[in-house]
């Protein structure tokens, strides 16, 4: 965990910071992603008015894979949109999930929107937050730990980058597919604290500095935790089913759903 926030930011009174997560653009079918994608826009132009920064917290997209001279075809309205804000001047700040964890320089190159990759802290006027996809983290689900680091190497990038994209995707978008279907039960029932991954992550990182509040997805549940020492774990839920998302007033963070 890094000794300083990675972001700060001073909120004045009618501004506020927006999180979502887990859209899974591409997923189940190209009807039912181009639904979502059309609700997902207009959730980003109803919040424009008064959005000082959105942080979007992994599995954008069911898939996604930057080669050199391509990229996954689709979401056109959607990465129009993001162009859109970032040249209003409102910072958009992309985090990978483990569905499109090799998002590479298309984002910032194209659209000025960084990738992060790991956890952060961010600062929003004098509370602290710690924010990330939450895929790997705590304990348990150790296959998994052991696949990312198998995907996250430069070899197992620089093969797949081989294969030709009329291949490539369509293996990719199967095993998408696989894992989803596999882990939905899992991923979307609450097993109790014990054995929530993400929110014994957060117990680790609050012995070691305090944070007001802990922002996640992943799970693909609306989750409000406390921990202790007036600190609280949230995840911000999906977008196929419930569309919820997170937001900070510069006083308090809470969950909200679209309607």
């Amino acid at each position: 965990m890094q000794a300083n926030p990675a972001f700060r930011f001073n909120l004045t009174e009618n501004k506020k910071i927006y999180f979502a997560s887990d859209f899974h653009l591409g997923t189940p079918t190209y009807q039912e992603s181009r639904a979502r994608e059309k609700i997902i826009i207009r959730w980003l132009d109803s919040i424009l008015y008064d959005a000082e920064a959105i942080f979007l917290l992994g599995d954008l997209f069911d898939f996604w894979f930057e080669y050199k001279y391509s990229v996954p075809k689709g979401f056109i309205r959607f990465l129009g949109k993001l162009a859109e804000i970032r040249d209003q001047g409102i910072p958009v700040i992309i985090f990978t999930g483990n569905h499109d964890m090799w998002m590479f320089d298309y984002f910032r190159q194209e659209l000025n929107v960084p990738i992060i990759k790991e956890p952060v802290s961010i600062q929003i006027n004098d509370q602290l937050l710690h924010i990330g996809h939450g895929d790997g983290l705590g304990g348990g689900d150790n296959t998994f730990k052991f696949l990312k680091k198998i995907f996250h190497s430069r070899l197992s990038q620089r093969l797949f980058a081989a294969i030709h994209p009329r291949w490539g995707m369509g293996l990719a978008h199967q095993w998408s597919r696989h894992s989803r279907k596999k882990n939905m039960k899992l991923d979307e029932s609450f097993k109790g604290k014990e054995y929530e991954w993400i929110y014994q992550y957060c117990l680790e990182v609050e012995a070691k500095k305090h944070h007001d509040y802990y922002v996640f997805g992943h799970r693909h549940l609306a989750l409000n935790i406390p921990l202790h020492d007036h600190s609280r774990y949230f995840n911000i839920g999906e977008w196929i089913s419930f569309k919820t998302y997170g937001v900070h007033d510069g006083k308090e963070f809470m969950l909200k759903t679209f309607a």
